[in-house]
């Protein structure tokens, strides 16, 4: 690998990942981003006092490549509490995880949103999956998350009123028709990890990443759009708006449409999950509490969840104030309007918390995401492309290679530069 000259396009996670093992390998890596920053959908902003993630987005610190790839004590980690509150018009019940949270163990006892043989059930499940790794998981049969959860004989009744509303939080879709995979790991990492959000914001983690990738040696190149990429077996141009780049190959880490424009894989999948996310500001001592747990609504994705953000991360809103996140899901929530959005997640807390009102609650910031995850049906995964998919001397690396999440994207990013290193030595 020394001396050999990589570009990769896209300073993402992915792409960051795989910049920085193949500049440790000995190459000289050029990284060019289309943005003024790194982080691809991983981004963070600061308005008025408040740290305002892309979206809702939140740290497994259990994933291997997080382990793998980050410095979790240098993140400044701030951590959710285990389980969730269940939220419904004038009541309120908290689920957690008696192994992790023994305080919560009698209120999570006696939550009658949950029936005994769920709790059980719960606990079957998660020595289940507690035998398996990543690969196995994706290598199961697979089938819809609620197929899945019929067949291990849950209620209905938790199935809508707790799986639907968070794990449709997880997989941005509620009617849980995507891959009963997912759930099983996403279900094995918050068994025995933490969820949490770094105390500068999410957009910390890609920083890190790209510091870790310029330590190494690599050049990450920002606010420059990648034209178009050609290919053969002797290297790779990666032609921008600027110059002309040769090397021996490149490394395409952009998001999937781009990916696929750039090298024509059709097994690129491009039909997406979206969501939109608003933030709001209460003033200090507002009454809410959920403590560091996520709000679920049982009856509604309008909006599914709310969370109390600054609880868990006070770093994320200034002295006297709190901040609050809500998520829509659906692509009913794309075509609202975001005062329309704004009074339904009122109108909701209200409803929550009928001895008070919520008029001291104040939109800061809305997102509309239409491509916030690529769709996960049952056995999506066999059809995903590998990082050799492209032609030539060109790699894929994004979570579409592996699985629509951080590990996916992090796993991706270090195959691919396997991969070239492989090719190259």
């Amino acid at each position: 690998m020394d001396d050999s000259h990589i570009a990769v396009v896209g300073a993402g996670l992915a792409g960051l990942v795989a910049a920085r093992h193949l500049a440790a390998d000995g190459a000289d890596v050029t990284v060019v981003e289309r943005r003024d920053d790194v982080g691809g959908r991983v981004r963070t902003r600061t308005k008025d006092g408040f740290t305002l993630d892309r979206g809702f987005q939140v740290l497994f610190t259990d994933y291997p490549a997080v382990r793998r790839e980050l410095d979790l004590d240098a993140l400044d980690l701030r951590r959710f509490t285990p389980g969730a509150t269940i939220c419904r018009p004038s009541r309120r019940a908290v689920l957690s995880d008696p192994f992790r949270d023994i305080g919560s163990l009698f209120e999570s006892v006696r939550n009658p949103e949950v029936t005994t043989s769920d709790k059980l059930r719960t606990l079957a499940l998660r020595q289940d999956v507690s035998t398996r790794d990543e690969e196995g998981i994706f290598a199961s049969a697979d089938r819809s998350i609620r197929s899945y959860l019929r067949d291990w004989g849950f209620s209905e009744d938790y199935i809508e009123h707790f799986v639907a509303p968070f794990y449709g939080g997880i997989t941005l879709d509620r009617s849980l028709s995507s891959s009963k995979r997912v759930f099983e790991y996403t279900f094995k990492m918050l068994s025995t990890g933490s969820t949490a959000v770094p105390a500068a914001g999410m957009q910390a983690v890609p920083e890190q990443l790209a510091d870790a990738a310029r330590d190494e040696g690599a050049t990450v190149r920002l606010g420059e759009r990648v034209e178009s990429v050609e290919s053969d077996g002797d290297g790779a141009v990666v032609t921008t708006g600027r110059e002309s780049l040769e090397a021996d190959a490149v490394v395409v880490a952009t998001d999937p449409k781009e990916a696929r424009r750039l090298t024509g894989v059709g097994s690129i999948p491009t039909e997406a999950h979206g969501c939109v996310t608003q933030y709001y500001t209460l003033p200090s001592g507002s009454g809410l509490d959920a403590g560091k747990r996520i709000m679920l609504n049982a009856p509604s994705p309008d909006p599914n969840t709310v969370v109390p953000l600054s609880t868990v991360a006070p770093e994320y809103a200034p002295p006297g104030a709190e901040l609050l996140n809500a998520t829509f899901l659906g692509a009913a929530a794309q075509d609202n309007s975001e005062e329309e959005l704004f009074e339904k997640t009122r109108r909701t807390l209200e409803a929550w918390y009928p001895d008070r009102y919520f008029d001291d609650l104040e939109l800061l910031h809305t997102d509309y995401i239409s491509f916030a995850q690529f769709a996960q049906p049952p056995g999506v995964h066999e059809s995903l492309p590998d990082a050799r998919d492209a032609p030539g001397r060109a790699y894929l690396a994004g979570d579409y290679t592996a699985w629509s999440s951080i590990q996916g994207a992090m796993r991706s990013g270090k195959e691919a530069a396997d991969a070239v290193r492989d090719d190259l030595s």
